[in-house]
């Protein structure tokens, strides 16, 4: 029997097992790279708020983007799909409406979930319509006052599950700190250069990085105006960044003071985490669309009802696209669309084995923003991350993940690599099959040797 159906009628969703569901609150800053937090040993900024959740929740290490772009990045949570596969590579890009049915706002809703929505939504509209994706919007796009319109919300009676989203712009007012304009939600105070953070050990290029990242930088003065950067002006710009994550990080203790105030805990899985990265002056990189570590590489905490593993750690690859569309179905009971690609982390966090197989890799796709025609995948496994230009000199990159995260040696130019080389070949082609890329021409597919 349907469990819908009782004595030959429906009933909502909402009322089958609502007490057994947890809230879900889904915390998210804007072009935050994953080291970009004290609890990750950054002794460059003080994240109390999301060091705060670090110790309630599970940690992961290797979390990465569907994709370094706000808009294809935020159309993969929230349709679960790749964004590149539907439709969406490029921000300004309009959902399908037949994916507008099966968003997981529309999800969650019909299944019973109070959905609200506060902040960016950038899918493709800058704020979310009103109830058009199953969410009701409480809050434009606009990081004054998000946090308080959440704050009423968390401190109001609910009568069902909640679903809560609070999706914060900072710290990506750093690209208009870049381009030395006024800054829409905070301000970075003058700090004298002896003040600022050093550069990082990866400031410089390797000398095989793939060459056509420098063209499309030369193409693009509005996204890298950073060209003619000293390393004093890339200290000044790594001050603001992390003065940014500081500013966002302060909005934040105000939901997580909400959450402490009503009990929250016990019923209310937390997720938080950002769309992608910032390139913070590694290999002399300044926003994302590049296939860096920095780029696609996010913060991903978890917090579980009750806190159960409250301040541990998981290497395990997840991606914070497609699985987390995967995972918050799973936490709802939600049977999701044939045909997506997600891997929920619910049962890994659950059981917090850091030796639980979970997947082999995942893979971050790229389409430069703004005039670029440069494509990019990024595949990780355990140990490597091999990325794959569509063009240009050194269009493959290979990295040893234990050795090198700081990406400066490409192991892709050595012989003694090309068995480990044409593995991860093998599993991006495979992957490009299944999710039907786009090959350079008939008979001509993108990746050597294939």
């Amino acid at each position: 029997m349907n469990r819908l159906m009782i004595l030959g009628g429906t009933i909502a969703p909402a009322v089958i097992q609502a007490a057994d569901r947890p809230n879900i609150i889904y915390i998210m800053t804007d072009q935050q790279t994953a080291t970009a937090m004290s609890c990750m040993g950054n002794k460059d900024l003080h994240t109390p708020n999301m060091d705060r959740l670090a110790e309630a929740g599970v940690m992961f290490r290797n979390a990465y983007c569907s994709t370094p772009l706000s808009g294809p990045s935020r159309a993969s949570m929230f349709t679960g799909c790749f964004a590149h596969e539907i439709g969406m590579p490029s921000n300004g890009d309009p959902m399908p409406e037949d994916l507008k049915k099966q968003s997981l706002g529309i999800l969650m809703s019909n299944s019973g979930y109070d959905c609200v929505y506060a902040g960016k939504w950038h899918v493709h509209k800058s704020s979310i319509p009103d109830n058009e994706f199953g969410f009701r919007n409480i809050h434009d796009h606009n990081d004054f006052g998000l946090a308080e319109s959440c704050v009423d919300y968390l401190d109001s009676k609910h009568e069902s599950p909640f679903f809560l989203v609070a999706s914060f712009d900072n710290p990506h007012n750093i690209c208009e700190f870049a381009r030395q304009q006024n800054l829409p939600y905070a301000e970075t105070p003058q700090a004298d250069i002896a003040d600022c953070p050093g550069l990082p050990l990866n400031y410089e290029r390797n000398p095989y990085d793939a060459d056509v990242i420098r063209y499309e930088k030369s193409i693009n003065f509005s996204a890298y105006p950073t060209s003619n950067y000293t390393p004093d002006d890339w200290r000044i710009y790594r001050n603001a960044y992390f003065r940014l994550i500081e500013h966002v990080d302060a909005e934040i203790g105000k939901l997580v003071d909400a959450i402490d105030r009503n009990g929250l805990w016990k019923n209310t899985v937390i997720v938080f985490t950002s769309d992608h990265g910032d390139g913070m002056g590694a290999h002399q990189w300044n926003q994302k669309s590049a296939l860096y570590e920095e780029v696609i590489n996010i913060p991903m905490i978890v917090v579980l009802p009750g806190k159960k593993n409250a301040g541990k750690e998981l290497p395990q690859l997840v991606n914070n696209g497609v699985d987390f569309f995967a995972s918050v179905c799973e936490w709802a009971g939600i049977d999701m669309p044939e045909g997506l690609p997600g891997c929920s982390y619910k049962k890994l966090v659950e059981g917090c084995d850091i030796n639980a197989e979970h997947q082999d890799f995942v893979v971050t796709e790229t389409l430069f923003d703004k005039g670029g025609n440069t494509r990019g995948w990024a595949l990780r496994t355990k140990d490597f991350k091999y990325v794959m230009y569509d063009k240009g000199r050194y269009r493959e990159q290979l990295f040893d993940m234990n050795a090198d995260r700081g990406e400066m040696r490409n192991l892709a130019v050595e012989k003694k690599y090309e068995a480990e080389l044409n593995r991860h070949r093998a599993l991006l082609n495979d992957w490009m099959k299944q999710h039907k890329t786009r090959q350079i021409r008939a008979g001509l597919n993108l990746v050597p040797g294939f």
